[in-house]
Formats: structure tokens, C-alpha cells, sequence
């Protein structure tokens, strides 16, 4: 089997990293939309649009599983291709084609539930509440998607989301260290005068931020707990190709890497996070 992983950049290889290592032996394909990144501040349909052009990309090019390593895409475009688009895909190509996201197993690994399941309503007075800061696109954060799935299934979680408009766009471009870590401060900052206090646990609820975890690690208090979306992703996939065997086959272990950008090496960001000189060819 050939997996497509897709992201608007380079974020999506700290799901990508975690996915190789994970499963070696299968083929993988990445496509970064670099021509269009980022995407947290496109409008609704325009996400949507995009993300399906990379997902037919991939799919045209020999993938039958695409993994959506962008919270954005994923909050604003996965149900809509699920339910829209793949019914008829699938009719046309005559064999098993699926897309998944990244926000699912992200929630259950912040709930420690599964997906399926939903609290049930109390009255009674939450005693202690594990307070949860997540840093966001604009986009994810518009979409409420973390407050709303997690409610459903924990009472005792507060959610309180730290849009970062800018922070993944200077990820991309190959920002210098102390001027990310002055952004990544001052959200930290402004979340936590929100709270009123430091939050228990955070995610980084976009993969580029992955890339500079140390930095939040720096700007966070001393020990803070992150939950990490390239873990949760790797743990979620591996169940579920337990679950549909069909998506199975032998691979050689190649490895493509594809943007609608500026083809060639990418910037030393990159390089460092992936730990070895990384080119991307014409998509």
C-alpha cells in the first residue's frame, strides 16, 4: 500500500516522521501544498477546495489512504470529503479509498476515551477541572472543534483555545529561533492571562508547531504536559489498518516527497526536524 500524507507545508512531516517510523516497510507519498500554505486564514470553502485538490493529487498518484496532517483541513474539510466527495470516489476507482484526520486521535488522547464515546449530562459541581490549553490556526480555532468534541466526552476538561495566526506561516518560511520564541511567548502569555493561571496540559493543535515543540516546551512552565499529535496519529492508524486489512499490501519502503511549490531542498528548519537534507519534487 502507498499512504498519502498531505499538509498545506512542512508541518505535516512531524506526523509524517512519526508514521515511517512507525510503519517502515510501506510506501509513502507526501504532498505539501506549499504553493497555497498556510491555511489558517482562508475562508471555509477555500480550505475545502484545497484540501480535496491535494487528496485527488495523491490519490491519482497511487495512494489509496490519505492522512490529513493539518488541523486545519481536518476541522474545516474531513467530514465534508467524507461524506460528499469519497462515496463517489470510491465508485469510480473500484477499490477501497479513505482520508482520515488528525484530530480524532488528538481528542481521544487528550479525553483518554475513545471517540465514540459521550459523557453523560450532570448536574453535579465539577470539584477540580484539568484545565487544557490548545494554540491553533485561526481556522481551527474558528471552528470550535476542540471545545466542542472535548465537552462532549469529559466535563471536568476546560478547553481554552490560543489562536496563532501568524506562528505556522513563520514556521514555513524557516523563521529564526528567537523570533518564533517571541511569538510562541507572547500566545502563551495571552492564554494564560485568559486562565487566569498557567494551563495543566496543552496542545499544539497545529503540525507546524510540532517542528518547535522545544519552544513551547521553554515557554511553558517546567513540566507541562503536551500532548503530541504525531504519537496519537501513529497509535490511531495502526489500529485502524488492524481493523480494515484491506488498505494492507507489501511495500518497498519508498519514500516521495511532492510540493506545488517551489520544488528542491528545503530550508534548514525543516532539515534539522527531519534529520537529514530534504527535497521535494514538482507535484
Amino acid at each position: 500500500m502507498t499512504l498519502g500524507v498531505f499538509d498545506s507545508g512542512i508541518g505535516g512531516l512531524s506526523v509524517h516522521r512519526k508514521l515511517v517510523d512507525r510503519f517502515p516497510e510501506l510506501d509513502f507519498i507526501y504532498l505539501a501544498d506549499q504553493k497555497n500554505t498556510p491555511y489558517g486564514g482562508r475562508g471555509g470553502e477555500e480550505i475545502v477546495a484545497l484540501t480535496q485538490a491535494g487528496c485527488a493529487r495523491l490519490f491519482d498518484t497511487g495512494c489509496d489512504l490519505v492522512v490529513l496532517a493539518c488541523n486545519t483541513a481536518s476541522a474545516i474539510a474531513l467530514r465534508r470529503l467524507q461524506q460528499t466527495w469519497l462515496p463517489d470516489l470510491r465508485r469510480q476507482r473500484g477499490r477501497p479509498t479513505n482520508i482520515l484526520g488528525i484530530i480524532v486521535p488528538t481528542i481521544e488522547a487528550a479525553t483518554g476515551l475513545p471517540w465514540e464515546h459521550e459523557a453523560e449530562r450532570r448536574g453535579d459541581k465539577v470539584e477540580k477541572l484539568d484545565v487544557l490549553a490548545v494554540f491553533a490556526t485561526s481556522a481551527t480555532a474558528r471552528s470550535r472543534v476542540y471545545e466542542i468534541e472535548i465537552d462532549k466526552r469529559r466535563q471536568d476538561v476546560a478547553v481554552f483555545v490560543e489562536p496563532c495566526p501568524d506562528l505556522a506561516g513563520m514556521i514555513e518560511a524557516g523563521a529564526g529561533p528567537d523570533r518564533v520564541q517571541r511569538a510562541i511567548a507572547g500566545h502563551v502569555a495571552a492564554v494564560t492571562a485568559r486562565i487566569g493561571k498557567a494551563p495543566d496540559r496543552a496542545i499544539l493543535g497545529c503540525t507546524h508547531y510540532e517542528i518547535v515543540a522545544d519552544l513551547f516546551r521553554a515557554a511553558l512552565p517546567a513540566g507541562t504536559p503536551l500532548i503530541h499529535q504525531p504519537e496519537a496519529t501513529a497509535g490511531a492508524l495502526s489500529g485502524y489498518l488492524a481493523r480494515h486489512p484491506e488498505f494492507l499490501s507489501p511495500g518497498k519502503g519508498n519514500r516521495i516527497f511532492l510540493t506545488t511549490g517551489t520544488p528542491g531542498l528545503q530550508h534548514a528548519l525543516a532539515e534539522d526536524f527531519w534529520g537529514a537534507p530534504l527535497v521535494f519534487d514538482p507535484a
